[in-house]
């Protein structure tokens, strides 16, 4: 059932507070599992002023999104804490997650939504500007940079397939080759059929005007005016703190970045620990790091069912003597199981005077 602070061992620790984790809390707490969020505050789109594309939600500011859902949580018995995991080990069967500040909180299970981190290209006003007008998803901003004049920062393969999916949102559409590769003559020609400009040269940094993205400078020190800035960053798991766990990031298929490998439950290479959202699946939007969630977390309630059956036999096998097929056994489970209605006259005799 539920739990608090000063309980010894949660049933399921959830080690990160956006809405994989908090999707996955609210469905284990509403299983009556004593669970504990441990989250640091800073999630990856806290820049932005919106998220999109959650049915119902659209436009809602995403620190709002989470401060909803950590109140929905709560309700159902869940404990929040504003903590950074650092560490998690085992012993003894139990998960140990250890904070920033020190304190260490114990969990029969892990669910792991850490996310991850976004590495972008080294450009002087870059970061500053990262989630506003400096973007990478069209379907997280697209429509809300539709019809302005949209930079594209060419650093490898996948700017050229950016430059083509953001044509879908603007007609004014420039890739800036900075240092990816010089496009192809079939890329050369489906740049051209759309209509979108290529622009040679590195680009040195971003150029703002009244605290919005007003164009880039290149090292030649011309000036490309534009609106929003497109960039493909590497998206790095945030997995350091299993490492004491035996678990590694690994570098993703499409070259993207790195992530914590699971399977199609969550369920990673070590028992007991799941993971969901972004450091699983490094595109995952807020949809469907939800839906991983609330997966990984029946996965869980499912995987805490069989486990505490399996303690309530053994309890029940060694506690009466003469083992499990004794009289005294079949005794008990018959008492436990059918209370009045055990088999037998007694049941049906009246009380003794």
């Amino acid at each position: 059932m539920t739990n608090d602070l000063g309980s010894d061992v949660f049933d399921v620790l959830v080690i990160g507070g956006g809405v994989a984790g908090l999707s996955g809390a609210l469905t284990l707490s509403r299983a009556r599992r004593s669970v504990l969020v441990l989250d640091s505050g800073e999630p990856r789109n806290a820049p932005a002023a919106a998220a999109h594309g959650l049915l119902s939600r659209d436009g809602v500011a995403p620190l709002e999104l989470l401060r909803a859902g950590r109140v929905e949580v709560q309700m159902y018995g869940g404990v929040v804490v504003s903590e950074w995991a650092v560490n998690a080990t085992r012993a003894d069967g139990l998960f140990g997650v250890e904070t920033e500040s020190g304190k260490v909180f114990r969990a029969r299970r892990l669910l792991v939504t850490t996310g991850l981190a976004d590495e972008l290209p080294e450009l002087p006003g870059l970061s500053e500007r990262w989630g506003r007008d400096v973007l990478h998803c069209p379907y997280c901003h697209g429509w809300e940079v539709q019809d302005t004049s949209i930079g594209v920062l060419g650093t490898g393969v996948a700017s050229m397939h950016q430059a083509l999916l953001f044509r879908q949102w603007s007609s004014r559409v420039t890739l800036l080759l900075h240092t990816g590769p010089e496009p192809e003559e079939e890329q050369w020609e489906r740049l051209a059929a759309r209509g979108i400009e290529v622009v040679h040269g590195e680009v040195a940094g971003v150029e703002v005007t009244d605290g919005k993205l007003s164009g880039v400078r290149l090292d030649s020190g011309l000036l490309i005016p534009m609106q929003a800035l497109v960039v493909a960053p590497r998206f790095a798991a945030r997995s350091a703190l299993l490492a004491g766990l035996g678990i590694s990031p690994v570098p993703h298929p499409m070259g993207l970045g790195t992530y914590v490998p699971a399977d199609a439950m969550g369920a990673t290479e070590v028992a007991g620990v799941w993971v969901a959202g972004n450091v699983a699946d490094l595109m995952a939007g807020l949809a469907l790091a939800q839906s991983q969630g609330v997966t990984a977390a029946a996965a869980i309630n499912a995987d805490l069912v069989n486990a505490d059956a399996d303690e309530a036999v053994a309890r029940l096998r060694a506690a009466p003597p003469g083992g499990p097929f004794s009289a005294a056994s079949d005794a008990m489970v018959t008492e436990r199981v059918l209370g009045v209605r055990r088999r037998g006259l007694d049941s049906l005799l009246p009380d003794a005077e």
